[in-house]
């Protein structure tokens, strides 16, 4: 923007954020919905650690068998009063996969014994991988962020983040070069529609 000649502050920056992160990231997301191949084979559900002013709180994920991220969710608890609300949360935008993969936490399996579906919960070593590592892209942008500061403030980030990050994983180290450039420009040119 400085080469146009435009000068903003960091304040204009946050602001534009506040008032257009929701409209892109409800239309990634309504985009990946209506798109047909987002998958209900197996979900990733796994939590981790937040800390705001001091206070240890909670984060829920869901992820794909492809490592997009489903849904996020942040709880003061991590009970199975969270779990089921969490789960019901995300099964009731996404519908019901067939295997729950978690770890061994027992609210994951008293939450989906409530729903009637605790067969189709796997929890074994190094299983759930897939979640973990989905949590490091967040943590790279919390520890530049330099923490939160409000429940509020972790819940819009953590669920734009995970909408545009989605977006633009192309997972390069899998594709040749002639297949990332063509996965990259028809992104850009979905980013460029949803920006205009």
């Amino acid at each position: 923007m400085f080469e146009r000649g435009i000068d903003i502050s960091h304040e204009t920056v946050r602001f534009w954020w506040n008032r257009f992160r929701p409209k892109f990231a409800a239309e990634i997301r309504k985009r990946r919905i209506r798109h047909p191949s987002y998958s209900l084979w197996r979900w990733h559900v796994d939590e981790v650690f937040v800390r705001i002013n001091g206070v240890q709180h909670y984060l829920w994920r869901a992820v794909d068998h492809e490592g997009e991220v489903l849904k996020v969710f942040a709880s003061k608890r991590r009970n199975r009063q969270a779990a089921l609300r969490f789960l019901r949360r995300a099964m009731k935008r996404y519908g019901s996969p067939k295997i729950f993969v978690t770890d061994r936490l027992a609210s994951y399996g008293a939450a989906l014994r409530n729903l009637g579906i605790k067969r189709r919960q796997r929890c074994r070593r190094w299983l759930n991988n897939r979640a973990e590592n989905s949590h490091q892209h967040f943590r790279r942008r919390e520890y530049a962020i330099a923490k939160f500061r409000s429940f509020k403030t972790l819940q819009k980030f953590a669920s734009t983040h995970a909408a545009v990050h989605n977006l633009f994983n192309l997972e390069r180290h899998l594709v040749s070069r002639k297949v990332y450039k063509l996965n990259r420009s028809a992104v850009l040119a979905e980013w460029r529609l949803l920006a205009a």
